[in-house]
């Protein structure tokens, strides 16, 4: 591979740093940014100019924003799963039925992308919103993913992404993590037992193509506390009936 195609833009690199700042400070000043990315306040200014003339970022005062243009963009790529238009009214259901947080996740340059959740009447405040990412080995969604993909792929995931802490029950060591998949193949679901959010249980089941294919993984989550004995296996079958549905559609869409 040449030294061409694998060296960024700097120019393009810059101007999307400074959106990933804006999103990140929910909205920031020049000098904010500048000092932000360590970069002259000059070289922010000219980016920034460019990017609001072109619609991408808008200017209040003397603060910067992403512009709502991004939500076309981001409604675009989600529309292009057909996962996603098949499922969602299943996850609505699931989240009324169970009356907990219900989601539906994808993996994505190895990381696993939320793309729709709905809430139930019990359901505690997550941070599942679409577009969120997350590390694929500390969710449930993940591993119920990972289980079913090629172990080519998993391990590449594994060299690239790692497997970062997010909780002290995060699984951290490759060879415990590959036991784990095989017991979710085994038992056909996937648990996460706080291993991302402290106090938060989530149950996860993947979702397949009309090939057999890993193409995402939808879940119910809620308290620890709640989610256990008869709940836990309540929730399971919702879970499976939603996977049926959903894998049916999509085997017929």
């Amino acid at each position: 591979m040449t030294r061409e195609s694998t060296t960024p833009v700097r120019t393009t690199a810059r101007s999307l740093d400074i959106i990933d700042t804006l999103r990140e400070l929910d909205g920031a000043r020049l000098t904010e940014i500048a000092a932000h990315l360590d970069l002259p306040d000059s070289t922010v200014h000219n980016h920034l100019r460019t990017l609001v003339q072109r619609g991408y970022v808008v200017r209040d005062g003397n603060t910067y924003h992403v512009s709502l243009r991004f939500l076309d963009f981001g409604e675009y790529a989600r529309s292009r799963r057909k996962v996603y238009e098949v499922a969602s009214p299943e996850i609505d259901e699931l989240a009324s039925e169970t009356e907990e947080s219900a989601n539906l996740l994808v993996e994505e340059d190895g990381m696993g992308v939320y793309i729709y959740n709905a809430q139930g009447g019990n359901a505690i405040p997550l941070d599942t919103h679409p577009g969120t990412r997350v590390p694929l080995h500390a969710t449930a969604l993940g591993k119920a993913i990972l289980a079913f993909l090629p172990e080519s792929k998993t391990e590449a995931i594994f060299d690239r992404r790692g497997l970062p802490v997010q909780t002290s029950k995060t699984i951290t060591d490759r060879d415990e993590l590959r036991g784990e998949l095989a017991a979710v193949r085994e038992r056909g679901y996937a648990v996460d037992n706080e291993e991302r959010v402290r106090g938060v249980r989530c149950l996860a089941v993947a979702i397949k193509n009309e090939n057999g294919q890993v193409i995402g993984a939808i879940s119910v989550s809620g308290p620890a506390s709640r989610v256990e004995g008869d709940v836990r296996d309540r929730l399971l079958d919702g879970l499976r009936r939603a996977k049926n549905i959903i894998e049916l559609k999509l085997a017929h869409a």
